[in-house]
């Protein structure tokens, strides 16, 4: 802190950071130094931002511009001192808002940033933005760090002072500042001295703040005593999204999406559009190479930027684009909206709406194209996305055919190569007579692989698309059918494979075998609806099946350890009559060693199934009681 200003300041007090911010302070200072340069990204961002909430705000209130209303962001060094100056006129920070945002953990995500650290210096340094915790780079060239505001509206006399060394406190006091804004004051550290320099700083605006939509000014050179700094503007200052595509490249769209989404990976691909006619508005898209850390998070803040006539109106414009594609990340500038739009305006507006419509759909187009055009691409996305790609099928039942249409499984015909199949694939693939697209639900690929359900499916060289995510059998209750073909779960109700001559056998068999399955019946009554002979089983014993449209076991276990009410239902067992245990079991006479051997056999089956034993107690005793009886 300079002599000058340190005599202008008042009543400043020491106070502690909260335990996480100390955290983060040290690790800033002693692990992220592998990647220095991010410290200039950042507060560059924390400016812009600041000069965009200033211009909303000046919406309402126009006297908070002060006769000042061109806005920008100012950059300082001085080789000698060893200081970089960041300075903004942007909206700037009262007493309260500088101790609650700088020192405590209320707005920063802290904590939940330190949860995500893998030890790696490089991926931990680009999740800062991500977090919200950018300004704590700061530290990461700084020894210690000075930050001067005024907030836009109060007067000159409620300056605000902070300063911190980064070791655990820092202090808080009043100053008089005639401008309104921030300008942070960064003291170098001796392996830091080198970010002090024209043309190492100009070279990271480049690459980090070209298409800020505020002019970014930097110090030509340190003024000689008396004489009036020079500054020249260092960054295209213009909205990236209102130029021509033509006139836009690769280069530049990555390094927009990169300010945008507080990301350093580059983006899979992204779709710039501008709209014409009943509505006006541009959209500029990206779909990220990277799973935020929160993507799962179906309640965090999420959405585009929002921006109206190139005002910038609100961060995180969740109304434009459904849940499912939350991970979609860019900008939307509408001419119809008004400049004052509220979320609650946008909730019920039509504009709106026929905007989420139409992005909606842009989103889909790409995603389509990206698949067509680089499908190595686009697996990337679906391994990243996929999961949240198929909530669609639920929440937008209006796109469900061009959703189904993205989705990617695993094919029972390339399990060896792990690859991954599209419904148009397995379609074209399908001999004329096969009644639908078959497919199983199962924990893993290998258990749906492996599934007694598919032993007949095997044996016929049926493909089967093997669906193996918890959300899968939500989803296909929702999904029923697919360019005019019908889903079919093998595991689920009658099996019909068009083979009339088998089904006449298993009429003949299930008469000539009626007698065990009626003592089967009997045995297993809790327990299963039906006992019925197989045409699915070619090496196991027997498996569980549930009725057409029900919910799976292992499903129905989950929903209901979950306090989910679901009716009661039953499965049917059924038996394959070839298998040496179905046989030994016929010819059992003693009742009690019957009901033993029905109860293990239930066990297995539900087993193979993939669900947890009701009383698995009772199915080991069983188990145990039947061991005990072989010959020794």
């Amino acid at each position: 802190m300079s002599e000058t200003l340190r005599e202008d300041l008042r009543a400043g007090e020491t106070l502690g950071f909260q335990t996480e911010v100390s955290k983060l302070l040290h690790l800033m200072i002693h692990s992220l130094y592998s990647n220095q340069e991010i410290f200039l990204r950042e507060l560059v961002s924390n400016a812009a931002d600041a000069t965009d909430k200033l211009r909303f705000a000046a919406l309402d209130q126009p006297d908070l511009l002060e006769q000042d209303s061109e806005l920008g962001i100012w950059i300082d060094f001085d080789a000698e001192a060893h200081t970089v100056t960041l300075r903004d006129n942007g909206i700037g920070m009262s007493r309260e808002e500088i101790v609650s945002n700088l020192g405590t953990i209320a707005r920063s995500g802290t904590a939940e940033f330190m949860r995500h650290l893998s030890g790696d210096q490089q991926k931990d340094a680009h999740l800062i933005g991500q977090f919200g915790v950018g300004f704590y780079s700061a530290f990461v060239v700084a020894e210690s760090v000075d930050v001067y505001s005024r907030r836009a509206g109060l007067a000159a006399d409620q300056g605000v002072f902070w300063s911190s060394r980064g070791e655990g406190e820092f202090t808080v006091g009043q100053l008089d500042r005639a401008a309104r804004g921030t300008e942070i004051v960064l003291h170098l550290r001796e392996d830091a001295y080198g970010f002090a320099d024209a043309y190492r700083l100009r070279g990271i605006i480049h690459k980090y703040a070209e298409h800020i939509g505020v002019p970014v000014r930097m110090l030509q050179q340190f003024p000689a005593e008396g004489e009036e700094a020079s500054y020249e503007v260092v960054n295209q200052a213009s909205a990236l999204w209102t130029r021509p595509r033509s006139e836009i490249k690769d280069e530049e769209y990555i390094a927009f999406y990169k300010h945008v989404a507080h990301d350093f990976s580059d983006p899979l691909t992204w779709s710039h559009n501008k709209v014409e006619g009943k509505l006006e508005y541009t959209s500029l898209l990206y779909v990220p190479g990277k799973a935020p850390y929160d993507l799962f998070n179906r309640e965090a803040p999420k959405g585009l930027k929002l921006y109206v006539q190139r005002v910038f109106i609100m961060d995180q414009a969740e109304q434009f684009l459904p849940l499912y594609l939350r991970f979609i990340k860019g900008i939307v500038d509408s001419n119809d909206l008004p400049l004052n739009v509220s979320r609650e305006i946008l909730q019920s507006s039509p504009a709106t709406e026929a905007m989420r419509s139409a992005l909606t759909k842009r989103v889909l187009d790409m995603l389509a194209k990206l698949a067509e055009s680089e499908p190595e691409k686009y697996a990337t996305l679906w391994l990243t996305f996929g999961a949240v790609l198929k909530e669609g099928v639920v929440e937008d039942q209006a796109n469900q055919e061009k959703l189904a249409g993205l989705f990617r499984f695993v094919s029972s015909r390339d399990i060896d190569a792990g690859q991954s199949t599209s419904l148009d694939a397995y379609i074209a693939r399908m001999p004329a007579e096969q009644k639908g697209i078959y497919y199983v639900t199962a924990e893993s690929v290998q258990a749906g692989i492996k599934s007694p359900h598919m032993e007949i499916f095997r044996k016929k060289d049926v493909e089967v698309l093997v669906m193996h995510e918890r959300i899968d059998e939500w989803m296909m209750s929702w999904l029923h059918e697919y360019q005019g073909k019908k889903f079919i779960h093998v595991g689920k109700g009658d099996l019909d494979l068009g083979d009339s001559v088998a089904s006449e056998e298993l009429k003949a068999q299930a008469q000539e075998h009626a007698g065990l399955l009626e003592r089967l019946q009997k045995a297993l009554a809790e327990q299963v609806a039906e006992v019925k002979v197989s045409a699915r089983l070619i090496d196991s014993p027997a498996c569980l099946v549930v009725a057409e449209g029900d919910i799976g076991l292992a499903t129905r276990q989950i929903l209901e350890a979950a306090g989910q009410k679901l009716p009661e239902t039953k499965p049917s067992l059924e038996i394959n009559l070839e298998h040496a245990l179905i046989r030994r079991l016929e010819q059992e006479s003693d009742e009690e060693r019957f009901a033993a051997l029905a109860s293990v056999l239930y066990g297995q089956a539900a087993l193979a199934d993939g669900v947890q034993l009701r009383d698995p107690s009772s199915f080991v005793s069983h188990l145990n009681q039947l061991l005990a009886q072989l010959p020794v």
